[in-house]
């Protein structure tokens, strides 16, 4: 007994048995949407055939995986242009600064440390003692600077008069180095910040896009195999009605 093809393709327009294909009504939509762009006649109860079924999910795979591969290689070379920029060059700024450096800023810098040090302090502190002591009490018979202390007190003003612009000059050296410092840390983080944008990018594209096409595509080898197994159970019972057929024509034929 053949089996009967009342089935029309509607992409190869071939006839076909109802087990050698399937109705659009239970394709996916993406599949749905391919073969309406063949043939745009095409209905929800239409047929196709399994070998233009297949062929149209291979059509369908191939196009999710070239657009993937296209957008990665897109932000891959981005990634690489932005990588390659020569316009900042990261420095050493302790030997740019230090370098250039004359020698009264190197001793700006040494006064400057000595006086905002405790052993500033307390070696002041003892010469002032030292020093009251003696024009007080008449130590080793000196009384060079007599209560109030006149010259003392000329002596702490012109040590004030000279330490201050001094210390001045190390701290507007130190600002032109936290200028430098800031500057540089700007274009540190402009040239991290657009690498981190880049990198997101492409991870937010595996997650939204990439993520789903590769679900899609698992579907559809599992609606390939379980289109195999429907076609292997199918064969099996054709072959036992063969051999069902065959055993009652040999037992009427021995029975004759």
């Amino acid at each position: 007994m053949s089996v009967e093809k009342n089935k029309v393709c509607v992409i190869c327009g071939k006839h076909f048995s109802s087990s050698e294909g399937l109705f659009l009504r239970d394709l996916n939509d993406r599949l749905k949407e391919k073969i309406l762009n063949q043939a745009d006649f095409a209905r929800p109860s239409s047929f196709i055939c399994l070998k233009d079924l297949q062929q149209i999910r291979l059509q369908s795979m191939q196009s999710i995986i070239e657009q993937d591969l296209d957008y990665d290689q897109r932000v891959n070379s981005e990634l690489q242009k932005e990588l390659s920029k020569d316009t900042y060059v990261i420095r050493n700024l302790n030997e740019t600064v230090s370098g250039q450096l004359t020698r009264g800023q190197k001793m700006a810098d040494a006064v400057a440390k000595f006086g905002g040090s405790w052993g500033f302090i307390i070696t002041f502190t003892i010469v002032l003692v030292i020093w009251m002591s003696v024009n007080v009490f008449h130590l080793f018979g000196m009384n060079f600077d007599p209560y109030p202390f006149i010259l003392l007190n000329l002596f702490l003003s012109c040590v004030a008069a000279i330490q201050a612009p001094i210390i001045m000059m190390s701290q507007n050296r130190q600002a032109q180095r936290d200028r430098f410092d800031a500057e540089n840390d700007y274009r540190t983080n402009t040239k991290s910040e657009m690498e981190i944008r880049i990198l997101h990018k492409k991870v937010d594209q595996m997650n939204e896009v990439q993520w789903p096409h590769i679900l899609d595509i698992q579907k559809m080898q599992l609606e390939v195999m379980s289109e195999i197994e429907n076609e292997i159970q199918t064969l099996r019972i054709e072959q036992e009605k063969q051999k069902s057929r065959s055993r009652n024509t040999r037992h009427r034929t021995r029975r004759y």
